[in-house]
C-alpha cells in the first residue's frame, strides 16, 4: 500500500499542472458555446430501421478471458469517439474513422468476423470499475481538456488522459481506518472544477486542481437519521444549470441536493430495485431513474415530487447489471437496452413506446446518443460461468453477442431544436456521409 500510494504522489506532482488547467477552461467554454449559430439538429426518423456502421467483438476477447464482456458505452462530449468499459478493467478509446474527404469512413464491406477498426488508445484499471465519466468541456482541439475519470475498487479515483492514455493524477478518499477507499459513483459538476463522489451514505467532493487526499465530505443522512441511506451509485447535475444534483443509492431511493452546500432537498421512493442510472431531462424539468431487477424506468417531474408522471418498460426484471439509458440531444426521446437485445426508444412527451430495433444477441447493457450526430453506440454482454471450449459447441459466443455496435439513424434536418424539418429524411447511410462534415461545423 505504502509502494502504491508513493507511486500514485509522484503522478499527482508530475501532473498538477495538466490539472489546474482544466479549471480555467469551463466559464470560457460556456461563453463561446453561447455566442455559437444555432446548430441544425438532425430530427432521428425512429420508424425507419437504423444503419450498424460500425461493430467491434474481436478485441474484447482474449484466450485467457474468452467471457469478456462490455459494461458500457459513452459517447466523448465532443463527438469525436466513444469510451467502452468491459469486464478485464480496461478501457478502450475509439474515434471516429475519417477518410481525406472529411466524411466517415465506409467498412460495411469488411468481413463479418472481424472488427470495422482497432482502439486508438487502451487504457488498464488495476481493479472492477465501479464508474467513469468524461470531463464536461472535453474537446480534442484542447489535448489538456481530453480527460476522463474512473474509480475502481480499492482504489482511488483516476483521472486519464484520452490523448496519450496515461494516468494524469488520483483523487484519494481515506476511512476511519486511514485505508483508501473506493468511490461507487463519479461525476464532474456542471462547470468542470469538481469531482463528486458517492460512497455509503456520503458524498466527497475534490476540486480538479488539487489532486490528492483533500476533500469536503457530506453525508446523505441528516441527524435525525433521515435521508438518503446505502450506497450511492449513480448520479448525475442538471443541464440547466439550476444547481440541482440527483443521487440514486442501492437503498431504491433518489435524492435531489443543492450544489452549493449540499442540502437535502427530497427523497423519492418508488423505484423497486437499487438505482443504477439517473439523468435529467434536457429542460432540467424531469427526473428518469433506473434500478436493477426493476423492469421500469420512471419519470419525475421534479416540480411536482408527490407522484411518478410514467413508466417506460425495459427487459431487466432477473439481472443486477447496470443498464443505462439516455436521452437524445433534442431531448424528445429515450433510449435504453434491456436483457431482450433490443434498443427501445421511448417519446418523452408522453412516455410512450416509439420503435425499438435488435443491437445484440445478449443484453444490451450500454446506450448512448451521438452529441449532435443522428448516431448512436451500444454495448452488450454480461457474465457467464463455465469454461468455453471447442468440446461446447453450444456455448461459443458469436460476433452479436459481446460486442460494442455503432448505428447511424435517418433523419430531416432542424433549426434550433425546431420539430418541423426542412429537408427530406435521409436512409441513415448515404446523406449521412454526405452531411457529417457540414453537421460538425458550428
Amino acid at each position: 500500500m505504502g509502494e502504491e500510494a508513493s507511486e500514485q504522489q509522484l503522478v499527482i506532482e508530475s501532473m498538477d499542472e495538466d490539472a489546474v488547467e482544466l479549471s480555467e477552461t469551463p466559464i470560457e467554454a460556456v461563453e463561446e458555446k453561447q455566442s455559437e449559430e444555432p446548430y441544425p439538429w438532425p430530427v432521428i426518423q425512429y420508424d425507419v430501421p437504423p444503419y450498424l456502421t460500425y461493430h467491434f467483438f474481436n478485441q474484447f476477447r482474449t484466450p485467457s478471458n474468452p467471457n469478456n464482456f462490455l459494461k458500457g458505452v459513452k459517447w466523448s462530449p465532443d463527438g469525436s469517439g466513444f469510451l467502452t468499459c468491459s469486464d478485464d478493467n480496461t478501457f478502450c478509446l475509439y474515434n471516429l474513422p475519417y477518410d481525406e474527404s472529411g466524411q466517415l469512413a465506409d467498412f460495411s464491406s469488411s468481413a463479418a468476423d472481424t472488427d470495422s477498426y482497432a482502439a486508438s488508445l487502451v487504457m488498464s484499471d488495476g481493479e472492477s470499475v465501479y464508474d467513469y465519466c468524461w470531463y464536461p468541456y472535453m474537446s480534442s482541439s484542447s489535448p489538456e481538456t481530453c480527460v476522463f475519470a474512473s474509480t475502481t475498487r480499492d482504489h482511488p479515483i483516476h483521472l486519464w488522459d484520452a490523448t496519450t492514455g496515461q494516468l494524469r493524477c488520483t483523487y484519494r478518499a481515506y476511512d476511519a481506518m486511514d485505508e483508501i477507499t473506493a468511490a461507487f459513483s463519479i461525476a464532474f459538476n456542471p462547470a468542470g472544477t469538481k469531482i463528486f463522489a458517492g460512497y455509503n451514505k456520503s458524498i466527497r467532493i475534490f476540486d480538479i486542481h488539487r489532486p490528492g487526499r483533500d476533500f469536503t465530505q457530506h453525508s446523505t443522512l441528516q441527524g435525525n437519521k433521515e435521508g438518503q441511506s446505502g450506497i450511492i451509485s449513480s448520479m448525475a447535475f442538471c443541464p440547466s444549470h439550476s444547481g440541482l444534483l440527483a443521487t440514486g443509492s442501492y437503498s431504491q431511493t433518489t435524492a435531489i441536493h443543492r450544489e452549493d452546500n449540499m442540502e437535502l432537498l427530497y427523497v423519492l421512493h418508488g423505484q423497486e430495485g437499487g438505482v443504477t442510472h439517473v439523468q435529467f431531462s434536457k429542460d432540467g424539468n424531469y427526473l428518469y431513474t433506473g434500478g436493477r431487477k426493476d423492469p421500469y424506468i420512471l419519470c419525475w417531474d421534479i416540480r411536482k415530487t408527490a407522484e411518478i408522471v410514467y413508466k417506460m418498460y425495459r427487459s431487466s426484471e432477473t439481472t443486477n447489471q447496470r443498464i443505462y439509458f439516455d436521452i437524445e440531444p433534442r431531448g424528445q426521446h429515450l433510449g435504453s437496452g434491456g436483457q431482450d437485445g433490443s434498443v427501445h426508444i421511448y417519446n418523452l412527451q408522453t412516455g410512450q413506446w416509439v420503435s425499438s430495433f435488435r443491437a445484440a444477441s445478449d443484453t444490451v447493457n450500454g446506450f448512448s446518443f451521438h452529441p449532435f450526430l443522428p448516431m448512436a453506440a451500444s454495448s452488450s454482454g454480461q457474465r457467464r460461468f463455465g469454461v468455453i471450449d471447442d468440446s461446447h459447441e453450444d456455448m461459443l459466443l458469436t460476433g452479436d453477442e459481446n460486442c460494442v455496435s455503432v448505428w447511424s439513424f435517418a433523419y430531416s434536418a432542424s433549426v434550433e431544436n425546431d420539430v418541423s424539418p426542412i429537408s427530406g429524411v435521409s436512409n441513415g447511410k448515404s446523406e449521412l456521409d454526405e452531411d457529417l462534415h457540414v453537421l460538425q461545423e458550428p
